[in-house]
C-alpha cells in the first residue's frame, strides 16, 4: 500500500528523495517555500562533483560521496545533461604542507578515489596545470563539474511523471504529530502525511523545533563569496586547483574551479552570515544574529576559530588580502585578473551546544518525521545516494506497517 509522504525542501536532496520514493509507488508531495527549486545551497555553488578526497574513511560523507558520484554521472548521461571531468589538483605550495598532503592521499586511497595519482615537483605539476606553483600534489582526474540546478529540475520532471506533486511558494509554518500521522501547515495549504522528511537546509533547525526535536544541532549560516578570473585570463586554470586543507580549520581556503560554463570561480571564502539567507553583507536579520550569539556553542566556537574568522572577513573586505592568498597558487596572477561577482552561497553549517561544527551528514528521527540535520558538501554530489540511504535506514518500505 502506497504511503502519503511529504518532503520539506526543494533543493537537490529533497527532490532526489521525492524521485526515489515516487518511483517505488508512494504518493509524494514536495513543499518548497521559494518560487523555484534549487534556490539556496543547490543553486549557489561552483558545481563540483567530488570524488571523495578529503573525507574520513568509513564516514557517511565518504561512502555516500562515492556512491553518489557514480549515480549522478549515470543520471546526467541518461538525461543528456552536461558532466565534465575537468580534474582536481590538490597542491602543497611548500614543504610544510606535504605531511597534510600525505594524509589527503591516504584518505583518498582508502576511499577508493578512482585513478588518483601523486605528483611531485613543479615540472610534473605543470604538465597538468601549466601555471600552478607548488612542490607536490595529488591529482583526481575524475572530479567533475555540473549544473546542479538543472539536474534538480530534471529530477523534478521524473517526480511529476511518476505522479508526485511539487508545490512551490509553500512555506511551512507548522508541523503537528497526530495519531501517528503528520499534519503540515503551510501559508496557503494544509496537508496530512503518513511520513514526513525534512530536507530544509538553512531552515532545518527551525522545522526541527516544530516537531519537538532536540534544538542541537543548530544551523550557523556561513556565506561563501566568489571571485572569478577575467575571461581573457581564464586559461590560467585548466580544471581545479585546491589547497591542502589546514586540519585546524573547518573550511578549505582559496581554490580555483573551472565551472561547467567555463567561468573560473575563485573561492568561496567562509564568513559568518548575519542572516540565514544572508547572501550579501547588507542582508541582516537581528533575530537570526541574536539566536546565533545566544547559542551555548557561540563562545567556544569563537574562542577556537576567531583568528580564522578575522582572516576570512579581512579577505572578504580587502581585495589585496584575498589576492595574496590566490597568488600563492598562481604566481602569474595579477590584481585585475580577479573580478568580484555577485555570486555567493550560504552554507547551512550545523553546530552543537559545545561549539563543535558537525563534519558528517546527520539524521534525526522523531516518530514519523525524519530530519536531515546536517548536509554540507559533498551533499549535492551525494544526493542520489543520500536519498537511497534515507529510504533504507529511516523509511519503511511500501506496504510495511
Amino acid at each position: 500500500m502506497a504511503k502519503r509522504i511529504g518532503i520539506i525542501g526543494g533543493g537537490i536532496i529533497g527532490v532526489a528523495l521525492a524521485r526515489a520514493l515516487s518511483a517505488r509507488g508512494d504518493e509524494v508531495t514536495v513543499l518548497e517555500k521559494e518560487q523555484r527549486l534549487a534556490q539556496h545551497q543547490t543553486g549557489h555553488n561552483s558545481g563540483v562533483v567530488h570524488a571523495g578526497l578529503y573525507y574520513a574513511p568509513g564516514s557517511l560523507k565518504a561512502t555516500l560521496c562515492a556512491a553518489g558520484r557514480v549515480a549522478l554521472r549515470e543520471f546526467c548521461a541518461a538525461k543528456s545533461l552536461p558532466y565534465r571531468e575537468v580534474g582536481k589538483l590538490v597542491v602543497a605550495v611548500d614543504e610544510s604542507e606535504v605531511p597534510a598532503l600525505n594524509e589527503i592521499e591516504r584518505r583518498s586511497r582508502e576511499n577508493g578515489v578512482p585513478d588518483l595519482s601523486r605528483i611531485d615537483g613543479v615540472a610534473r605539476l605543470r604538465e597538468i596545470e601549466p601555471h600552478v606553483a607548488g612542490v607536490a600534489a595529488v591529482h583526481s582526474p575524475h572530479t567533475a563539474v555540473v549544473d546542479y540546478a538543472t539536474i534538480t529540475e530534471a529530477m523534478a520532471s521524473d517526480v511529476r511523471a511518476a505522479g508526485g506533486s511539487i508545490r512551490l511558494g509553500h512555506e511551512v509554518t507548522g508541523v503537528r504529530l497526530e495519531n501517528g500521522r503528520v499534519r503540515v501547515l503551510a501559508e496557503s495549504s494544509e496537508h496530512v502525511f503518513d511520513r514526513l522528511i525534512v530536507c530544509a537546509g538553512l531552515q532545518s533547525d527551525v522545522i526541527a523545533r516544530f516537531v519537538g526535536a532536540d534544538p542541537s544541532p543548530k544551523i550557523l549560516p556561513f556565506r561563501g563569496e566568489y571571485w572569478q578570473l577575467a575571461p581573457e585570463r581564464a586559461d590560467l586554470v585548466r580544471g581545479m586547483i585546491y589547497p591542502v586543507p589546514d586540519p585546524r580549520f573547518p573550511f578549505l581556503g582559496v581554490h580555483f574551479t573551472r565551472g561547467i560554463y567555463d567561468i573560473v570561480h575563485v573561492g568561496p571564502n567562509a564568513v559568518p552570515a548575519l542572516a540565514r539567507e544572508g547572501y550579501r553583507w547588507l542582508r541582516v536579520s537581528p533575530k537570526d544574529t541574536w539566536e546565533s550569539l545566544r547559542w551555548p556553542g557561540a563562545w567556544p566556537l569563537a574562542k577556537k576559530h576567531w583568528r580564522m574568522g578575522v582572516d576570512e572577513i579581512s579577505g572578504s573586505l580587502a581585495k589585496p588580502l584575498y589576492f595574496r592568498k590566490a597568488r600563492r597558487f598562481i604566481p602569474e596572477l595579477r590584481m585585475p585578473d580577479l573580478q568580484r561577482t555577485e555570486t555567493a552561497g550560504v552554507r547551512a553549517q550545523a553546530w552543537g551546544r559545545d561549539g563543535a561544527l558537525l563534519d558528517d551528514f546527520a539524521v534525526d528521527q522523531v516518530g514519523p518525521v525524519t530530519l536531515l540535520r546536517n548536509a554540507p558538501s559533498p551533499a549535492a554530489t551525494s544526493s542520489l545516494a543520500i536519498a537511497d540511504y534515507l529510504i533504507e535506514h529511516h523509511l519503511a518500505p511500501t506496504g510495511a506497517a
